[in-house]
């Protein structure tokens, strides 16, 4: 569904209610920022909308609607789709909580349901707590995995983080180190590169450079500090580049950041999630997006937490959420 003007409509969650959510939604709707964006519809509780403005320090109008549908995009209004599912007043707020991560959950299932409806082109959702989430009843490892579940999707996807000046993918992600060593397979790697591959070009880039990273320590010197590079990465990395895809490696994990901070990749492959997410939040904190990708609906989401330190202050940044709607919404006309 697109909005009388063309735009993509995207659904925006308010995240976890306890953290920083509300706030930054409410001040980047009220911004304008996005008009010309996309039309976005806010799904959720009414009430949540609310205190998102008193942590703003905003009143901009907003109007509840019963469905998306029913929007009057004509209207200078942020419009809600009022779920009346979350009563901020009966969660204590700035901590992990158990009822908040349910609800999330909740309110994300219902949005989905609106993306296979065709009610909506991509789902936006402000940070969230996994630990809640999994506390609160949605048995996954990640959003993720559930969001996979939900999608019946069969086969490989994973998180991709965007910042300015590159793209990460990742062979393992959420799981223990211990066990991302045992999941590191040819299989994983070549599938890995393939959905950088396939992300990027939908994303506009015509033939993606990827670099694909080492496992150990200066590539493992020959196999001095471990032989997965000889056997295992190296190889995936030829025969993948045997099928035209523009890949390269393995590059020490020291330096491919580096290479592609200075232009000369597009994506980078790492094999497990800390390798890749301490360049990407040094770079970009505040502009981060994660895109859950693979999969046939379209989730983006800043790449931080919910700064439960600051919530309340109205001093948090909606740089990263901004990012995470202008990629949502270039995702979904790509789709058309």
């Amino acid at each position: 569904m697109s909005s009388p003007d063309g735009l993509p409509v995207l659904g925006l969650s308010l995240g976890d209610v306890t953290g920083i959510g509300p706030e930054i939604s409410v001040k980047l709707l009220a911004s304008g920022k996005l008009r010309d964006v996309a039309r976005i519809a806010v799904i959720g509780d009414a009430r949540v909308l609310a205190l998102g403005c008193r942590d703003a320090g905003l009143q901009p109008a907003w109007r509840a609607y019963a469905s998306v549908a029913a929007i009057d995009w004509s209207r200078d209004e942020i419009p809600l789709v009022d779920l009346g599912n979350v009563d901020p007043s009966a969660i204590p707020r700035g901590a992990s909580s158990p009822d908040a991560g349910r609800l999330a959950g909740e309110t994300l299932q219902h949005m989905t349901e609106l993306a296979h409806a065709g009610h909506i082109e991509g789902v936006t959702f402000a940070p969230l707590n996994k630990g809640a989430l999994h506390k609160g009843g949605w048995k996954y490892l990640d959003e993720h995995q559930m969001f996979a579940a939900w999608n019946r999707h069969q086969g490989f996807f994973g998180e991709m983080n965007v910042i300015e000046q590159f793209s990460t993918f990742r062979v393992t992600s959420h799981v223990a180190l211990r066990q991302a060593l045992e999941m590191i397979t040819p299989e994983r790697i070549a599938s890995a590169v393939h959905l950088a591959d396939d992300s990027l070009r939908a994303a506009g880039i015509a033939r993606p450079r990827i670099g694909v990273a080492a496992l150990n320590p200066h590539c493992g010197e020959g196999g001095l500090f471990g032989d997965e590079e000889i056997r295992l990465i190296a190889p995936a990395v030829r025969r993948l580049a045997e099928e035209g895809i523009a890949v390269s490696g393995p590059v020490s994990s020291d330096a491919i950041f580096l290479k592609a901070l200075k232009g000369e990749y597009d994506g980078v492959v790492m094999m497990y999630h800390d390798q890749g997410q301490i360049a990407t939040k040094l770079l970009g904190f505040n502009k981060g997006v994660t895109v859950t990708a693979g999969l046939r609906t379209v989730y983006t989401t800043p790449a931080h937490g919910t700064a439960y330190d600051i919530v309340g202050q109205g001093k948090a940044d909606t740089g990263a959420l901004e990012q995470a709607l202008r990629i949502a919404a270039r995702m979904a006309v790509a789709r058309r």
